[in-house]
């Protein structure tokens, strides 16, 4: 991207923070320096009071915190940690270190669907706009009306055009039909910016967010002639497993407990609650306070299918910036460069990696203790390269078993330096129409739930899956790609294949092999992985109503992804920032006319 492309990117991100009037601030030092309202867990009181509780720091929970500071005390309670000083969040070149490391107090927590993909969701103040890769385009303007609310890169963006997916938008933060190439949250020295800086500029002397702080459940209460229940305050515990109680301020009709907790969190924490599918409460003695079987429910994933396309020369980093929005309902992007196996920081680093960055097979475990002798050979002879994601698309979901990642790790080992030269196109469908479910695994708030997405079940997710294939299969084609791509697969071969005395590559390629001969609907549902979109499982008119009150109780809301029907767009993250501070403001909005009509009513 050029200078003045990159300084439009940065100037978009600095406007939406000066919604918060927030001051740029030179280091991370600084940063941390300047949020003195943020303490540990384990140094909360054991009881305390606030107008708003809000749980979960991620990418709604900043904003949203941020914004109601600026007239109430306000209470963020996040169960991960600072986000600034982890060059595995902060540095673009580092950026799917933090998607591998499964340490416990890693800002990524690993997660299997049942479906069988490997998966993340986020523990870390900033939420999931410190894993990503830092995509940052808005919702289309349909979406937004649906809801209610107010209103390096030329050889990828070249092939898509030549491709067919046209117009040529330029840089738009706009989801347009086309291809385009949009913003990112990455600055020109690589450093990430995160939700976590929206809280920069909150009131310093209305905010407190405490980390390491695990919500259990929301407490409620039924008053005397009061039909529904009430929310009035949580329980957190610390690292050293102290339970704390906050509740909300007396005398404040409006004071409310806000979960933004995310697609996993939040509807586990209802269900931890009492508020949920009956049946399944009593299955781990949970005492039911609303029956809501909606609760979990509508739980969605977009695919993603990746292709790798080596490349004879080598090939600039460049993260997701450029996006062809196709007609039939599919995202194609491109990922490439020095993250897949040439990094650029540590003496010696060259030497030891081997792998492809996010779409690397093997992860890296800490438990050291519980690994066969066998395996711990291996990781300790190999750990310098093992710091990978899981995603492993060569074989079908059920197939990705700790054997065929290890398989696929020292097949990685073995490879030439050239065999990671080249990028990642990849594409993601729109929606998606298939849903699945989440539930409890146990009462514990630590543990993930089961979460099913059930991947390619309606017959109009395969068929975009298969155009988007097509159209990534015609790009590989195209003249702006001709000098980043082999001629053809002996050509591959010659160069790095056959030369490491190797028939299996870990990976799917572009070309394809002669000898997988599959239609393209099945290859979609053999290789398809995460993208790190999952949504819904609280959703609007359904679980929650327009303004984001859970329905059936009083004094809670849910403001996160949890809520979406449908994946807004290419990237979701901008959307879901803009919902925090969005519904910060509205429910500012409210609270003042609340105490307008007071004042009144004493006149």
């Amino acid at each position: 991207m050029s200078a003045a492309c990159m300084a439009s990117v940065a100037l978009v991100f600095a406007t939406v923070l000066a919604s918060l009037r927030l001051r740029v601030v030179a280091s991370e030092e600084e940063q941390m320096y300047n949020f003195r309202f943020v303490r540990h867990g384990r140094d909360a009181p054991l009881v305390s009071y606030y107008n708003y509780i809000v749980v979960g720091g991620g990418t709604a929970g900043c904003p949203l915190a941020a914004t109601l500071s600026e007239r109430s005390r306000v209470l963020l309670l996040e169960r991960g940690g600072l986000p600034y000083g982890n060059r595995n969040v902060s540095s673009e070149y580092h950026f799917a270190d933090a998607l591998a490391d499964t340490s416990p107090l890693s800002p990524a927590q690993r997660f299997v669907s049942e479906d069988g993909v490997v998966n993340a969701r986020a523990r870390v103040l900033g939420g999931g706009s410190c894993l990503n890769a830092g995509f940052y385009t808005r919702a289309s303007a349909g979406y937004v009306r649906a809801a209610g609310w107010d209103a390096r890169l030329r050889a990828l963006r070249d092939g898509l055009l030549e491709a067919g997916v046209t117009p040529d938008n330029g840089y738009t933060l706009d989801h347009v039909p086309g291809t385009k190439i949009g913003g990112t949250i990455f600055d020109r020295r690589g450093r990430r910016h995160t939700a976590a800086d929206f809280l920069r500029k909150a009131h310093p002397k209305r905010l407190t967010v405490f980390l390491h702080a695990t919500v259990s459940r929301v407490l409620f209460r039924r008053g005397a002639g009061v039909a529904k229940p009430a929310a009035y305050g949580v329980v957190f515990t610390d690292t050293m497993g102290v339970q704390h109680h906050v509740y909300l301020r007396r005398g404040g009709a409006k004071n409310e407990v806000i979960l933004a907790a995310g697609t996993l969190g939040s509807p586990q924490l209802l269900m931890l609650s009492g508020v949920g599918p009956r049946a399944q409460l009593e299955k781990h003695g949970i005492r039911t306070v609303h029956d809501q079987p909606a609760v979990g429910q509508g739980v969605a994933d977009n695919p993603m299918n990746s292709v790798f396309v080596p490349s004879p020369v080598p090939v600039a980093l460049s993260l997701v910036q450029v996006v062809g929005v196709t007609r039939f309902g599919s995202f194609i992007e491109g990922v490439s460069g020095s993250q897949f196996g040439v990094p650029v920081h540590g003496r010696g680093a060259a030497r030891h990696a081997r792998n492809f960055g996010m779409f690397s097979p093997m992860v890296r475990t800490h438990a050291r203790a519980q690994l066969s002798v066998l395996r711990m050979k291996f990781e300790t002879e190999f750990a310098a390269h093992l710091r990978q994601t899981g995603q492993l698309g060569t074989v079908p979901p059920k197939e990705r078993t700790p054997e065929a990642m290890r398989r696929a790790a020292e097949v990685m080992r073995r490879l030439d330096r050239r065999a990671f030269q080249g990028g990642f196109i990849l594409e993601k469908i729109l929606g998606p129409m298939s849903t699945g479910h989440i539930e409890l695994r146990s009462p514990d708030a630590h543990a993930n739930p089961a979460v099913t997405f059930n991947y390619f079940r309606d017959p109009r997710d395969v068929e975009r899956c298969a155009r988007g294939m097509e159209a990534i299969e015609r790009v590989a084609r195209t003249r702006a790609f001709a000098p980043f791509t082999y001629a053809n697969h002996t050509a591959m071969d010659a160069a790095f294949r056959r030369a490491a005395g190797l028939a299996y590559f870990p990976v799917n390629l572009l070309p394809r092999h002669p000898r997988d001969t599959r239609p393209l609907q099945q290859y979609c549902r053999d290789t398809v992985m995460t993208i790190w979109h999952y949504h819904g499982g609280c959703h609007v008119g359904a679980v929650v109503d327009q303004d984001y009150r859970v329905i059936g109780v009083q004094g809670l809301r849910v403001v996160d992804s949890s809520t979406f029907k449908y994946s807004p767009g290419t990237n979701p993250q901008a959307t879901v920032m803009m919902l925090g501070r969005y519904m910060g403001l509205r429910i500012l909005k409210e609270k003042r006319w609340v105490r307008k009509q007071r004042t009144g009513d004493k006149h």
